[in-house]
Formats: C-alpha cells, structure tokens, sequence
C-alpha cells in the first residue's frame, strides 16, 4: 500500500488513548531497551536520515563541555520510532552527545513499550508524539523530558502550519531540521540536563 509522505509524518504525532496504569517503571524500561548501535541496526524507514544525521551529528564543544561538567550518572530515555521524522532528526545527535559525556547511558524503546511514557508526557497542544525523552537521576527518578521537537521549531510549526498544506509543511520541517543540524536539540538537551542538577527539573519548556 502506498503511503504518501504527509500520512506517515502524521504517524509521528497520531493521538493515542491513555492507558492503564503502567505495570512496570522507567528504569525497567531504560534496562529493556536497545543502545543506539542495536537500534540503528534495526531501523529500515528513513535509514539514510538517521546515518547521515548520525555522521554529521558531531556536537560542539562547548555543548560537549557544559554536559561533561554536570557529571553525576544520567540515563536517558528515548521513546522513537524509525519512520518518524522528528526522531531520525532528533534521536541521533543526542547519541552522539551522550557518546561523548561520561556518566551517561541512552537506551531507545519503540512507542508501543513506550506508550505510557508519551501520555504521560504529551505534547503542549495535547498529543502523544515521538520522540519522548525522559532523563532519568542516579536512582532512576524522572528529573526532566524532551517532546517531540526543539522550542525553535515548535514556533515555527506554530507559525506556518495553519498556512500551509501538508505536503509543504513537512518540506519546510524537514528544512528546517537540515538547516539546525541538531542545534537546538542538543541545546536543550545540554540546559535539561544542568536543571536537573542544579534542582530544578525541566520538562518541554525553555
């Protein structure tokens, strides 16, 4: 069955019925979950976005720097999917942060494990999306969230979608995406991260 581009970027961010109470928590789930090395290896939608993000996700210094000074034990925990557009350009530079800061560990889980995660956690306009990021503290507590795409780009969605039709709203995301190169992401990912030390968890907001 043929599947036009816009149908499938809407998958990323399809409603989804709240469930019933998780049986299980988030540090089970981190522990079940795939490294980004298993992960990749498994995808088959979008393979060449996430290898080429992946390659060229390299973050900058001071990004690196800031994260590194935080120290401590962090786990992160992505709910992703390999046809969703937002996490192949979301998902594969914060692997390669996370590579690169010690004391940290990311394990990803598809949206079906990861379904109570994503309600818990929904985007502002009250959907359950991918990719959900939760960062978990030292014994496994929630100490801050990542949904779905960077503040930037949220305005932008904001902005433009309601003028334009599907086909060029998702050109003008995947754009925008091409031009950041996982900035923005990594930005907030970095600041989530020094909140959650400093105290104050951050969840979505800047």
């Amino acid at each position: 069955m043929f599947v036009t581009l816009s149908a499938l970027a809407a998958l990323c961010a399809a409603p989804i019925a709240l469930p019933a109470a998780p049986t299980d928590s988030l540090v089970n789930l981190f522990d079940g979950g795939k490294t980004w090395a298993e992960f990749f290896e498994g995808a088959k939608a979008r393979r060449e976005t996430w290898r080429e993000n992946y390659q060229q996700g390299e973050p900058a210094e001071e990004q690196v720097a800031r994260a590194r000074a935080v120290g401590g034990s962090w786990r992160v925990l992505v709910v992703a999917e390999d046809w969703c557009g937002d996490s192949a350009n979301t998902v594969p530079y914060l692997a390669r942060l996370v590579e690169q800061v010690p004391g940290m560990e990311l394990r990803i889980v598809n949206s079906t494990i990861g379904k109570w995660v994503m309600t818990r956690h929904p985007t502002p306009d009250g959907r359950a999306a991918t990719p959900t990021i939760v960062l978990l503290g030292p014994e496994g507590e929630e100490r801050g969230c990542f949904i779905e795409r960077p503040a930037p780009l949220r305005a932008w969605v904001a902005e433009h979608k309601p003028t334009l039709s599907d086909d060029e709203f998702q050109a003008g995301k995947m754009g925008w995406y091409r031009s950041d190169r996982g900035k923005a992401t990594v930005t907030e990912i970095v600041e989530m991260l020094e909140a959650a030390a400093a105290g104050s968890p951050r969840c979505g907001e800047r």
